[in-house]
């Protein structure tokens, strides 16, 4: 996937960018802002859950081989913790469980200072590519 195919997507529109992209890690970032405001002006939850997901899909791909097979957000749960009104967030997604037909990710969402604004976990699919 292309820079400028990712732009054209919900993680353009978010803004999140990635920092960090290994088998074992990913760490990607998004604004907050009025893009990812809920109407009183906080972080949206569901933005949270988005950079999540985002997260927790980049890495479980690395995981797999493109040629045969890809992979399909199954569950996804999240707990906030501390709202923010502006600034930056970053994602940090580890595995729990990567096995061959699902991965389990944990991913952290804290702000510039480290607090911690949402943790969830993201269980992935891995199918099999049609022939």
């Amino acid at each position: 996937m292309s820079k400028e195919h990712l732009e054209q997507t919900l993680i353009g529109t978010l803004g999140i960018e990635f920092q960090e992209l290994t088998k074992e890690r990913v760490v990607c970032t998004m604004p907050v802002g009025p893009k990812t405001h809920q109407p009183l002006g906080l972080l949206h939850g569901g933005a949270s859950v988005a950079l999540a997901e985002t997260a927790a899909s980049i890495a479980a791909f690395l995981n797999v081989n493109p040629e045969t097979h890809y992979t399909v957000g199954l569950e996804i749960n999240a707990n906030h913790i501390r709202g923010k009104r502006d600034g930056i967030v970053t994602a940090v997604a580890t595995p729990l469980h990567i096995g061959r037909s699902t991965m389990v990710w944990n991913i952290d969402i804290v702000d510039e200072q480290q607090r911690q604004i949402c943790i969830s976990r993201c269980t992935m699919a891995v199918v099999e590519q049609k022939k």
